[in-house]
């Protein structure tokens, strides 16, 4: 088996150094350096807890693994915005109470930035497909699609200001 190898990950811009075998994921690595809010949830691709943006697409981190992500821009959901200056969906989701356990919340977050960047006026439509890979066991959707619609606006208001 090839031995482990020391990788730098470019995580919410910063380098991370981290040592890891070729079968870890990126879900594993990031965890290991102190990126909670990357959540460990079915470890199969289903629930989208673990979705990062890579080069800004939301990714199931789960299935990534570290070795191919090397050089690529990685964000989480932490590193959208700043308590101080909080991204729009951040800001949202708390305003329309579109987080009750908040276990999914982060993956949420970085599947709807990735359709925001993608179609800057999604539709209800859009919205639920491009949420779709995300599982909420104790929300339900409404506020979530209300907040990311919220969201979107925000973004567009922003984009169209400066």
């Amino acid at each position: 088996m090839p031995k482990d190898r020391a990788l730098a990950l470019r995580v919410n811009g910063r380098t991370v150094e981290v040592e890891i075998p070729p079968h870890r994921t990126l879900l594993e690595a990031l965890r290991d350096t102190g990126f909670v809010d990357v959540k460990r949830g079915c470890e199969k691709g289903d629930c989208g807890a673990c979705a990062v943006l890579i080069d800004g697409v939301a990714v199931d981190a789960c299935l990534t693994l570290a070795w191919t992500v090397e050089g690529r821009d990685i964000v989480t959901a932490a590193g959208l915005g700043t308590h101080e200056n909080m991204h729009p969906l951040q800001k949202t989701f708390v305003e329309k109470g579109a987080i009750q356990c908040g276990y999914c919340t982060p993956g949420l977050i970085v599947a709807a930035q990735s359709l925001i960047s993608m179609t800057p006026n999604p539709s209800e439509e859009d919205i639920r497909v491009g949420l779709s890979g995300n599982l909420c066991r104790c929300t339900g959707y409404a506020k979530v699609f209300e907040a990311v619609r919220e969201a979107a606006a925000e973004v567009r208001n922003q984009r169209s200001r400066r």
